[in-house]
């Protein structure tokens, strides 16, 4: 008889077992599926946007989000602000000539300019480099850029006050200077998908 109890005891022990370790691994799906999105990723109310974002995965905000104006110069050593673009759609790229991924992906950023530059769009590749202008015209030169403007911030505050992680970091930014989303990361920016996405946030003129 005893032997019988401590057998039930057990039996009901292991029952008690499996359904704990059952609730524990839905709880644990259930975090990590809600879990997993990044923070400012579409939801129900955007998912058609995320069905056209490319894979190399922008974060699309669900609404445009302000930022801190920046400042920076062009090749010519003129002061520009982002409100310096406004009408337009802009690809705000932040990058510098020592960033390796910053390096490879600039060929196709020249090729997306050439491809959608224009009067509502541009590719504003934005450097940090601390030696200025010259370095990154030495750089356009060695690897043929050829549609692409020159921007830099020698003083690397822009990266800060656009909260830029790591490099390369591509804000898009809508026609009032809101931004639409962000990329962290290389991309390859002139292939077709890549293309279309971002036609569907063209300023139109």
């Amino acid at each position: 008889m005893t032997g019988l109890l401590h057998r039930q005891r057990a039996i009901s022990v292991s029952l008690a077992a499996g359904v704990l370790a059952l609730v524990a691994v839905a709880i644990a799906s259930a975090i990590y599926s809600g879990g997993d999105r990044p923070s400012g990723a579409p939801t129900s109310r955007n998912d058609q946007a995320a069905a056209t974002a490319p894979s190399q995965t922008f974060v699309i905000h669900e609404t445009p989000q302000p930022h801190p104006e920046i400042t920076f110069e062009d090749g010519s050593g003129r002061p520009l602000t982002l409100a310096s673009f406004k009408g337009r759609t802009v690809l705000l790229n932040v990058w510098a000539t020592w960033c390796v991924p910053c390096r490879e992906e600039m060929p196709t950023l020249d090729a997306l300019e050439a491809a959608l530059g224009g009067p509502g769009f541009e590719v504003v590749p934005l450097s940090v480099d601390r030696a200025g202008p010259e370095v990154v015209r030495k750089f356009y030169t060695e690897i043929g850029i050829q549609h692409l403007g020159l921007y830099v911030d020698a003083s690397m505050r822009a990266s800060f006050d656009l909260a830029a992680v790591g490099l390369p970091t591509t804000l898009l930014i809508d026609a009032d200077g809101r931004e639409l989303g962000r990329l962290v990361g290389p991309a390859e920016w002139d292939t077709p998908e890549m293309i279309a996405f971002l036609k569907t946030h063209l300023t139109s003129h």
